[in-house]
């Protein structure tokens, strides 16, 4: 018997230790398809896990931000999730979590609260299939678990970042509804808020950012942003709110999107809305965060809040084809400013925290 070819993994075993663990690569079971990773992106909700924030994932094998290459395809396995044929040696995109069908969630509809999401994104590595994560050299696609061939000419490092940030975006600005001619307010520019400032440009509408940082200030501009209220300038809520203002004829913009993950930035939020604005909170994900809020303010202007958590799994089909249409529009290409090795992924995480990296990727297989 061939013994089987072993890959790499980076295990959180704690809040901020990983173990690096190798295993043998796994067989496709019907329906499943085994991958090598060919790149994996350091998001904002990692570096959440990673510290120990995150109410589900306590720990398990790290990575969900991924691009990889089909190596195996379990029996039945011929098309992917949109019904295009798929072969070994093809690049997927991935859902980064299960969808069951099967939960109360899944039964009425709603695909990204399904009660399974993380079934085996927070299992011990050494419970096969062992490749939970996508910071590792392979990744094991299960068969309730979407993914998508990703277009020839979108360049692997666009892709990359598909399966997280934008989708999420196409999804809550959809639940929002974010149209022509709408103002968006984006606060924080981020990955997230960058994402936000590209699709309101798409669907006509203009957009003020909210952010601080020179840097994602200037990355921000690149990216089309019509206003940029700097919080070091407008040093209060008032001083921001009064400024929106000025930038909408005295409204106050149409929608709103919480992306900075701050929780004073939700509480802030309504000020910057005209009465019967909408509301978008995705931005913060860690609970027992607390923050003061003005209900009745909520009330007299009558505005909707709608939080989003993931996406429903065919908006990673829709990101995808975003990119091949626009990547080119916007300077999706540099949002990577950092590469490493799988072995150096504490490093990539550490300098990701302290914002010395803009977004970091992992190569998995550089030095194999």
């Amino acid at each position: 018997m061939t013994e089987r070819e072993t890959g790499r993994l980076a295990y959180l075993a704690e809040p901020k230790r990983l173990e690096l663990k190798e295993y043998p690569v796994p067989e496709a079971e019907p329906g499943a398809v085994v991958t090598e990773v060919e790149q994996a992106n350091v998001c904002g909700s990692e570096l959440h896990i990673w510290g120990g924030h995150h109410p589900q994932v306590k720990e398990g094998v790290l990575g969900h931000e991924a691009l990889c290459r089909i190596k195996e395809l379990g029996e039945g396995v011929e098309t992917d999730y949109a019904g295009e044929p798929v072969e070994v040696g093809d690049r997927i995109a991935p859902v980064y979590y299960i969808t069951c069908r099967r939960c109360p969630a899944c039964l009425v509809g709603e695909f990204h609260l399904c009660e399974n999401a993380y079934r085996y994104w927070s299992k011990p590595p050494e419970e096969p299939p062992h490749f939970h994560g996508t910071f590792a050299t392979h990744y094991y696609v299960h068969p309730d678990q979407y993914f998508y061939k990703v277009p020839e000419d979108l360049p692997t490092n666009i892709a990359a970042g598909a399966n997280c940030a934008l989708s999420q975006v196409l999804f809550g600005f959809d639940e929002v509804g974010v149209g022509y001619d709408d103002t968006v307010v984006v606060q924080g520019a981020g990955g997230l808020g960058l994402n936000a400032i590209a699709v309101a440009t798409e669907r006509g509408a203009e957009t003020i950012v909210v952010e601080g940082v020179d840097g994602r200030i200037d990355r921000a501009r690149e990216f089309g942003a019509d206003h940029v209220v700097d919080f070091r300038e407008y040093d209060s809520v008032e001083a921001r709110a009064e400024r929106v203002r000025e930038l909408t004829d005295g409204r106050g913009a149409d929608v709103g999107v919480e992306v900075a993950g701050v929780p004073a930035a939700f509480s802030e939020g309504i000020h910057l809305l005209r009465h019967g604005g909408r509301y978008l909170e995705m931005g913060n994900v860690s609970p027992g965060q607390m923050t003061e809020f003005d209900p009745g303010l909520l009330t007299r202007k009558s505005i909707d809040i709608t939080s989003a958590v993931r996406y429903n799994p065919w908006y990673l089909h829709k990101a995808l084809s975003f990119l091949t249409d626009h990547h080119e529009a916007y300077p999706y290409a540099d949002l990577i400013d950092a590469e490493f090795d799988l072995v150096d992924v504490s490093e990539a995480l550490q300098k990701s925290e302290n914002r010395e990296v803009t977004r970091a990727k992992l190569i998995p297989h550089a030095h194999d």
